[in-house]
């Protein structure tokens, strides 16, 4: 007898729920990628990392202080490292050299920025400088902040914005009171900023300027070049003072050096350090140099991405990786500074010195607080000398003391998370007026 055939038209529909049959799709859809990408990775030396999480990666490694924990994976898996957080494959370079490779070897293929979200929005669109990836546009954006608003030229002729705020700072201060030194320094360099963004010193002309040269040049080009003057130039500005306050007050013998330098340099009928006063000033340039060493108000660069695959260290780094370079970790690196990397010591960068010839501007890779190569940040010389201004007058104006029951090893060196290197606490000190000895 034969056996009857069942056509599927007699069998059960099963109808499958939409959500499943779009997951299905996707799917379908995102496999052979995935095996492209495998594929393309095969035979590439990749650099170490550390175990991941499924989806996590190694986010959950990064802890609140970002710096530090990249520090302590480095040591474990080396100075060229490979994370992945959740999708995104990160590079962080923790060696002088390799910062090297990055920073300048390779800089023409590590100079984009990754297109993340937040900074978009910050950024109105990556119409600003810091955030926009590499192109014909930034390097438009460059130029306006480097000729227009952060040249030498435009740094000297912001003289009178800073005389006046630095007036304002001292004045501020009661004498022999602790004071939270923050909300002053806060104070002064907002004010600087300010007026060389907003004021008549040239911020708002040139913005005008702009305006009518380039059609393409809108109001939200204008909130974003606005929105770079301020966020990199007032809160890292600050928190350098203030860090530089913190280790001067813990090594009374370094402020003395650098106030009977300072003082000198001034003279005693005046009691204002002038701009004429600060080339002079070495001692102060190393202690700068010192405070950033230790303190970089960035400890981790921006983030950058590859444009073209590369190799850092000998391994293979492809397109589209991200870069993090840790500052904070470049500065206190024992085989670049020795077994002192963690101690405050200006005299390291004393002429003569195996650090003598070390400086800020991007040629010496085991101190980058301000990066290095196209990169580089444009606000470096007015930052230095918003701070060197205003520490030169802090230091010859006043002698300065912890409050009466506090000694110099409490005082709590240990720093917050977020953007920039900030104290955990705040700084209070007591400041007295400086009266020289021919007046007193």
């Amino acid at each position: 007898m034969p056996i009857p055939q069942i056509g599927w038209q007699l069998l059960p529909q099963v109808q499958m729920p939409q959500q499943w049959q779009q997951l299905l799709l996707g799917l379908s859809l995102l496999l052979p990628v995935l095996v492209l990408i495998v594929r393309s990775r095969k035979g590439l030396k990749l650099p170490p990392g550390p175990a991941r999480l499924p989806v996590l990666g190694n986010l959950h490694q990064l802890g609140s202080l970002p710096h530090r924990s990249l520090r302590e994976l480095a040591r474990r898996h080396g100075p060229v490292m490979l994370l992945r957080l959740g999708a995104t494959h990160m590079l962080v370079v923790s060696s002088a050299s390799a910062a090297r490779e990055v920073l300048k070897e390779h800089d023409a293929d590590c100079c984009s920025r990754p297109a993340c979200p937040g900074p978009k929005r910050l950024s109105y669109g990556f119409k600003n400088m810091a955030f926009a990836p590499y192109g014909e546009h930034w390097r438009e954006m460059r130029k306006i902040f480097i000729v227009e608003l952060l040249s030498m030229r435009r740094v000297k002729a912001a003289w009178g914005a800073r005389q006046e705020q630095v007036d304002k700072l001292m004045a501020a201060l009661a004498p022999n009171e602790p004071v939270a030194l923050g909300e002053h320094i806060f104070a002064f360099t907002d004010g600087i900023i300010g007026t060389v963004a907003l004021g008549n010193v040239y911020g708002a002309d040139m913005l005008a300027r702009k305006k009518q040269e380039h059609r393409g040049f809108t109001k939200d080009h204008v909130k974003a070049i606005i929105m770079d003057t301020f966020v990199g130039g007032i809160d890292t500005s600050s928190v350098t003072i203030l860090w530089a306050m913190s280790e001067l007050i813990r090594n009374p013998r370094v402020m003395k050096k650098a106030q009977e330098e300072i003082r000198a340099a001034v003279g005693e009928p005046r009691a204002r350090v002038q701009p004429d006063d600060l080339p002079k000033l070495n001692y102060l340039k190393m202690v700068l140099k010192e405070t950033l060493r230790l303190y970089p108000p960035a400890t981790l660069l921006l983030p950058r991405e590859t444009m073209r695959h590369v190799k850092i260290g000998g391994y293979d780094v492809p397109a589209t990786t991200r870069v993090a370079v840790n500052a904070w970790a470049l500065g206190r690196d024992p085989a670049s500074w020795g077994e002192d990397a963690d101690e405050f010591n200006p005299d390291r960068f004393e002429a003569g010195a195996r650090h003598g010839e070390v400086d800020l501007h991007g040629a010496h890779f085991e101190l980058v607080p301000f990066g290095a190569g196209r990169r580089i940040c444009p606000g470096m010389a007015m930052a230095l000398m918003n701070v060197e201004f205003a520490l030169a007058n802090l230091l010859c104006g006043f002698d300065w003391a912890l409050p009466e029951g506090t000694k110099a090893e409490d005082l709590c060196m240990e720093e917050a998370g977020g953007l920039t290197f900030h104290r955990k606490t705040p700084l209070v000190l007591v400041p007295t007026p400086y009266v020289p000895p021919s007046a007193a």
